[in-house]
């Protein structure tokens, strides 16, 4: 997985969720799945926790401090 695009993983996350909630897999397919999807899951999060990590250094002010802005749309 590690050189696997966040986009890709979490799309077969959302797809191993579908599967589940369908209720047609059996118990071996359910926890094989439901593992495969715990591995997606804590991919997707450390890519987040790194995007977030790179912002904040973006933002970082000359002085050391975060500057904190939004990231709420701006097409109001």
């Amino acid at each position: 997985m590690a050189t696997e695009k966040f986009e890709t993983s979490l799309k077969k996350l959302e797809d191993i969720v579908k599967r589940l909630e369908a209720g047609s897999l059996s118990l071996e397919e359910s926890l094989k799945a439901f593992e495969e999807g715990v591995k997606h899951a804590a991919f997707c999060s450390g890519k987040l926790d790194e995007a977030e990590r790179r912002v904040e250094i973006l933002l970082k002010q000359k002085d050391g401090s975060l500057k904190r802005e939004s990231f709420e749309s701006q097409e109001n």
